[in-house]
């Protein structure tokens, strides 16, 4: 795989790289990885990211899932960090939202915002950055357990999850063979607050919920395994078989 020239670091974009497992992600990833992180809000303020400066090389970016020039954000981002040299060699999509929308609460407008930024944001993202990446990288998409087994009380956003579940393998198809293409389907990481987390954990079959570190673990492996595209790598402790 061609790495960044710069520095000999392969140079990573995040998308949602802001909050919570983004963050996270972030932060492993940077002791060996350059990093470009995308938020929908303005980075000020955010003092953790000049921290990663003082291992390599990282650069913050805005992409709105409610800006209407999106696309030609995107675009001209990517064509101003290739002028720049950078070479993209991975890139992990984890932003979305998680609502609670229960049956009977459902609108046209809060079911497109749901869908707008688990769905159509997303698939955007990956559109731009797929024939943008080095060869032999991999994009990975974060989903959720929910593609098994929908969270009922969440059932807009289970469903915006099985469309990104479809375009995993569809997207490891019109990559190949330059970019492979992986899903994560994550259980139980970080739960919200208000959440019980022994709870969650008594419904898997591993009795404990997942950490930041699962994930990591995972990402480098797909990153890592030359031979993998057009999967899905489950990770929720068996709550699928209860």
């Amino acid at each position: 795989m061609e790495r960044n020239a710069r520095n000999g670091r392969e140079c990573w974009l995040l998308v949602g790289g802001r909050r919570r497992l983004g963050r996270a992600l972030a932060e492993d990833l940077a002791r060996d990885h350059d990093l470009v992180l995308t938020s929908s809000e303005p980075w000020e303020g955010e003092s953790w990211v000049g921290d990663l400066s003082k291992t390599g090389w990282s650069r913050t970016l805005q992409w709105d899932a409610e800006n209407p020039n999106l696309v030609s954000r995107m675009m001209a981002d990517l064509d101003t960090l290739e002028g720049e040299g950078r070479v993209i060699s991975g890139a992990v999509i984890l932003a979305g939202t998680f609502p609670e929308q229960p049956l009977g609460s459902w609108t046209r407008g809060t079911l497109e915002a749901t869908w707008r930024m688990n769905l159509s944001f997303p698939f955007l993202c990956a559109q731009a950055l797929g024939p943008r990446l080095v060869e032999g990288a991999c994009l990975q998409l974060l989903l959720d357990t929910s593609i098994h087994n929908p969270w009922l009380k969440r059932l807009p956003y289970s469903a915006a999850k099985a469309g990104l579940a479809a375009l995993v393998p569809g997207l490891a198809q019109l990559l190949a063979p330059k970019v492979r293409v992986v899903g994560h389907a994550l259980g139980a990481v970080l739960p919200d607050a208000g959440s019980d987390p022994s709870f969650l954990a008594d419904r898997t079959l591993l009795k404990r919920i997942g950490e930041p570190a699962d994930l990591f673990r995972a990402v480098r492996f797909a990153a890592d395994s030359s031979f993998l595209t057009g999967e899905i790598l489950t990770q929720d402790g068996g709550r699928r078989w209860l």
